[in-house]
């Protein structure tokens, strides 16, 4: 039977979002693929659309009344950028769009958050949604409130957190941990034990569909992550095996990677490759959920 619900998504032109409006079309979703980049999408189910930077005032109420619900991508993501800017971008133009939403009787908006809006970059606990928020930068703090602005709106929604994302065309130190697999050299990583939570692109999507066809998913918050967690040990030898290598890791002790970094002013990178962060998608496996990629694979690159 074919889906005739129409779906916009803002930031459609980002790594996120041009696997999500691909995924969604494939899956008979008629789509409205909106972003300040103008991508083109070439399948028939995707109506592309050119949208002002967010930093300026902008009527949703044009484009809602051509859709049924809304996934909201567009935002500022891990840039040196000051607090005001963060509001006016990810939380201010939420609040424009929450109003124009209820405006038009949107039939639900899929709010993409982050883990950031729950914890930093490490955790001594695992993670859970009935868990206090305790954002601890610039980021993180803008998402989680713009999730508040979200839930105070009176409109019908689903708020997500994905943990780390990668995939094909992925940055960031995903793109940089293939980049070091490849090298034709031992690397000194082999004690970078601590388990991880990270989330596949097409384990996203998934997670986009299950709860746009799950009434019970209204009002709720979740965690999106893949089921198993992994080490950034896991992840350079699972790349390197797969390129057809021996995973070569020299195992140095953690304490000198940890000094060595800290030394050179990147604490921030040691917290996310040599600490733990564990946030399994309990909530929304027990709702139904069946994740389509369970492990860190290069050949999602």
């Amino acid at each position: 039977m074919r889906n005739n619900r129409v779906v916009l998504v803002t930031g459609a032109s980002g790594f996120v979002g041009r696997h999500l409006v691909e995924y969604l079309a494939e899956r008979e979703y008629n789509v409205i693929a909106s972003s300040r980049s103008f991508f083109k999408f070439r399948h028939p189910n995707i109506t592309n659309v050119q949208l002002p930077d967010l930093t300026s005032d902008f009527d949703w109420r044009s484009l809602l009344y051509q859709c049924d619900t809304v996934v909201h991508l567009a935002g500022l993501a891990h840039r040196f950028a000051s607090d005001d800017l963060y509001d006016l971008i990810n939380v201010q133009a939420v609040a424009s769009l929450t109003q124009a939403a209820k405006d038009c009787g949107t039939r639900q908006l899929v709010y993409v958050s982050s883990i950031a809006a729950q914890s930093g970059s490490y955790s001594d606990v695992n993670l859970t949604e009935a868990d206090a928020p305790r954002p601890t930068n610039a980021y993180g703090r803008s998402k989680l409130a713009a999730e508040n602005i979200v839930r105070a709106a009176d409109i019908p929604f689903t708020i997500l957190r994905p943990v780390v994302m990668y995939g094909l065309e992925d940055k960031g130190n995903f793109a940089l941990m293939r980049k070091c697999a490849r090298l034709p050299i031992p690397l000194p990583f082999g004690s970078l034990k601590a388990p991880r939570s990270v989330l596949s692109i097409s384990n996203f999507s998934s997670a986009v569909d299950f709860v746009l066809k799950d009434v019970r998913s209204i009002g709720e918050t979740f965690i999106v992550s893949d089921p198993s967690a992994v080490s950034v040990a896991e992840m350079i030898a699972e790349c390197r095996t797969a390129l057809g290598k021996r995973p070569h890791l020299i195992q140095i002790p953690e304490k000198w990677i940890e000094t060595i970094l800290k030394f050179f002013g990147q604490e921030g990178m040691w917290q996310r490759i040599g600490c733990r962060l564990l946030a399994p998608p309990h909530k929304l496996l027990q709702r139904g959920w069946t994740p389509e990629r369970n492990s860190f694979l290069i050949q999602e690159n």
